[in-house]
């Protein structure tokens, strides 16, 4: 096995994902409370003692609400940019956090995994996405983006694997009760992909290496599993991309897990 690869929970109500070398463990994000954090990776056969870091995205409450209390409970170091740090730690009960601070773009390893920091366009302090790679097989993460940048194609580009957010279908979007400025943050630059900008994504950054793609943060509101999948399916059709496997991730449980 040279990665492995189980997203715990996605979706506004917390996420969080596991990535696994055979000799070291990660997950990017904290955003399940400590006990779900636990419960999940037990599933899956993994002890948080095994967890050698935890990167944060950005400081969105969705992303960090376990941070706090798997910190204090098992003192697994912490990564982010300093801008993620700082913003965390204005966060009530996060200013004792002891950071690893990296700089977005340049890659830094934890134990034998590469870990690859590259700027997004979320409405975050200094958000980011993660590649994160044991030699020649990689892992591709962005879950909170308004656009897909040229950056973030190139970086997604070459992974085995890509967590990429289809978080509301537009139509769905724009008749729900959500009052007018939210709409408007969602569908913004800074905002969420919408499914059919995944799925345009993952056909852009699509390389002979991807073999599967998971689509993240649904929203249980302004978006349908069946219709994103669907949504997705379709595009991936049109362009020949077949092979690709989609799978869905989940709020309240984790999602399948891929080794390569």
């Amino acid at each position: 096995m040279a990665l492995r690869l189980c997203i715990l929970g996605s979706g506004s109500k917390g996420n969080s994902i596991y990535v696994a070398s055979e000799k070291t463990a990660l997950l990017i994000d904290a955003g399940l409370s400590a006990r779900q954090t636990r419960l999940r990776l037990e599933r899956i056969g993994v002890d948080m003692a095994d967890i050698a870091g935890i990167c944060i995205s950005h400081e969105h409450t969705d992303h960090v609400a376990g941070l706090k209390v798997l910190s204090k409970q098992t003192q697994t170091p912490l990564y982010a940019n300093g801008g993620t740090a700082r913003a965390v730690s204005g966060k009530n009960g996060h200013d004792h956090l002891n950071w690893n601070v990296f700089s977005t773009g340049s890659p830094f390893a934890i134990g034998d995994l590469e870990v690859a920091p590259f700027a997004l366009s979320h409405d975050a302090y200094e958000p980011v996405g993660y590649v994160v790679s044991n030699g020649d097989d990689k892992v591709g993460i962005a879950t909170d983006l308004g656009m897909v940048t040229t950056l973030a194609r190139e970086r997604l580009r070459g992974c085995r694997a890509i967590v990429i957010e289809a978080n509301h279908d537009e139509k769905l979007l724009v008749a729900s009760r959500r009052p007018w400025y939210l709409k408007q943050r969602i569908m913004g630059r800074q905002g969420h992909l919408s499914n059919d900008a995944a799925a345009q994504a993952i056909v852009e950054c699509a390389g002979e290496e991807l073999s599967r793609v998971y689509l993240a943060h649904l929203s249980d509101e302004c978006n349908e599993v069946d219709l994103a999948r669907r949504m997705v399916e379709g595009v991936l059709k049109k362009a020949n991309l077949e092979h690709i496997e989609l799978c869905l991730t989940y709020p309240d449980k984790e999602s399948e897990c891929w080794e390569c």
